[in-house]
């Protein structure tokens, strides 16, 4: 018989973030002050997924259809940060959960305080696209 298989689904404007052991310098380059450390301001992890964002209220939408139906699916204010960014976040506003064995937390939007993401450079070439040569 095949067993299901469980899923987490992130939702509203909420991070589901893999925290990483408090330090003083992160893995992704960011030093953090010892005074944010000792207290455990901040806090450093990976985003694992990503809600879709605030819900966003158009009027217009249910007086067309009319305050009984059904209206036109919701539209969301999307999410800066995206699944494998770093994300620095404040601490007390993250909650801890514990799924399939594995430490997660998750963060509300408004608890983060800077991304880092890793993006390709283009690489620096001598030619110059005014060179006629």
């Amino acid at each position: 018989m095949p067993r299901l298989k469980k899923k987490l689904i992130v939702v509203g404007d909420k991070l589901l973030v893999r925290p990483e052991a408090g330090e003083e310098r992160t893995h992704a380059g960011l030093y953090l002050p010892a005074g944010a450390v000792a207290a455990r301001q901040a806090q450093g992890g990976w985003v694992v997924s990503v809600g879709p964002g605030v819900p966003v209220f158009n009027p217009s939408d249910y007086v067309e259809a009319g305050w009984d139906e059904e209206g036109k699916p919701p539209v969301y204010v999307p999410m800066q940060a995206q699944e494998g960014d770093y994300v620095l976040f404040l601490q007390k506003a993250a909650v801890e959960i514990t799924f399939e064995k594995k430490q997660y937390l998750i963060v509300p939007n408004h608890a983060v305080l800077v991304l880092v993401r890793e993006d390709w450079e283009a690489e620096s070439s001598d030619w110059d696209a005014g060179d006629t040569h």
